[in-house]
């Protein structure tokens, strides 16, 4: 507990500014604020152990008007600077089809990347040749993980969600791309929505990607997301989840040698799935119409033996 305290204090130095970060630091958060032998050597759903039963029902309170809100966008089926593998639709039987007595069709999604809402599962990332709780990367062959995948959430996620909208914070429509989100920020959202994240939650960070990207058209390189000095501060909160509405990371990360620290500190140190390229934008209204930033979230990637990941559509119960 010292430790941690310690490690939590040294944060501060971070939190005011978007600070390069040496990789020495990340190294020394990978292993200092892990979850791995938390749930046991064996484990591998990670923090969605932190989804009791009892966090389920004290979730499924927070609806009081039954009305429901997709946190997933629109399949992206046209090449674009973001989306170099559209989402693929075909229809196998139309009512052209001679003698069809019904209408099929068929997709195909490469889901990771920045077009399309998915979930990564815990196999995805992995830092030095090991994923979460030190699972080698060599259980991820060609027919699929062996451990870690995204199988694990066969059950679904259903717990509370809550949304931090970084531009609503900043009274702005949109964060500009590779713009850093700091535990400054993050703290600032809490006492302003009134709602502390706690252990067991989804937490969602809106930074208005999609409404710039309506606006502005797609882009790739730069994004707007979290700095890699709110490490200790996800650290502190127990999250099960992580989402965003782009990719998590702030690009450029500002960790020298890191491209990615908040998916690898997520995935691997924490064991918390991902959520990438949810679309917050209907959420974000429904939430300031409510001024309620807390609600049921219900997730249910698809069935699949050895994925890294899946593409799904969440949805937020109010």
């Amino acid at each position: 507990m010292k430790a941690l305290i310690a490690l939590l204090a040294a944060a501060f130095a971070f939190a005011q500014t978007p600070a390069t970060i040496p990789q020495s630091q990340f190294e020394t958060w990978m292993k200092q604020l892990s979850n791995w032998g938390r749930w046991g050597k064996d484990d591998e759903r990670g923090a969605i152990n932190l989804i009791t039963p009892a966090r389920r029902l004290a979730a499924s309170k927070l609806v009081r008007e039954g009305v429901t809100v997709s946190l997933s966008h629109d399949a992206e089926t046209a090449v674009a600077a973001d989306n170099p593998k559209p989402f693929i639709h075909e229809m196998l039987s139309t009512a052209a089809t001679p003698n069809a007595q019904a209408h099929s069709d068929s997709f195909s999604i490469s889901h990771h990347g920045l077009a399309h809402t998915h979930m990564d599962s815990l196999c995805h990332f992995f830092w030095n040749e090991q994923m979460y709780n030190g699972t080698p990367r060599a259980v991820v062959t060609a027919k699929g993980a062996t451990k870690l995948s995204i199988h694990n959430l066969k059950g679904g996620i259903y717990t509370r969600g809550v949304l931090m909208d970084i531009p609503e914070l900043k009274g702005q429509p949109w964060l500009e791309p590779g713009t850093p989100i700091l535990p400054a920020d993050l703290d600032a959202w809490e006492k302003k929505a009134g709602v502390k994240v706690s252990a067991g939650d989804v937490l969602l960070i809106r930074t208005g990607r999609w409404a710039r990207r309506a606006a502005k058209g797609a882009w790739s390189g730069q994004l707007a997301g979290l700095h890699a000095s709110t490490i200790p501060w996800l650290k502190s909160r127990d999250i099960a989840v992580l989402g965003s509405d782009a990719a998590s990371d702030v690009m450029p990360s500002g960790v020298e040698g890191v491209r990615q620290p908040i998916h690898i500190f997520t995935l691997v140190a924490l064991g918390a799935n991902i959520l990438d390229n949810g679309d917050y934008e209907d959420l974000s209204k429904a939430c300031k119409q409510r001024k309620r930033w807390e609600f049921l979230v219900t997730m249910a990637p698809l069935a699949v033996p050895g994925a890294t990941g899946s593409a799904l559509n969440p949805i937020a119960v109010f």
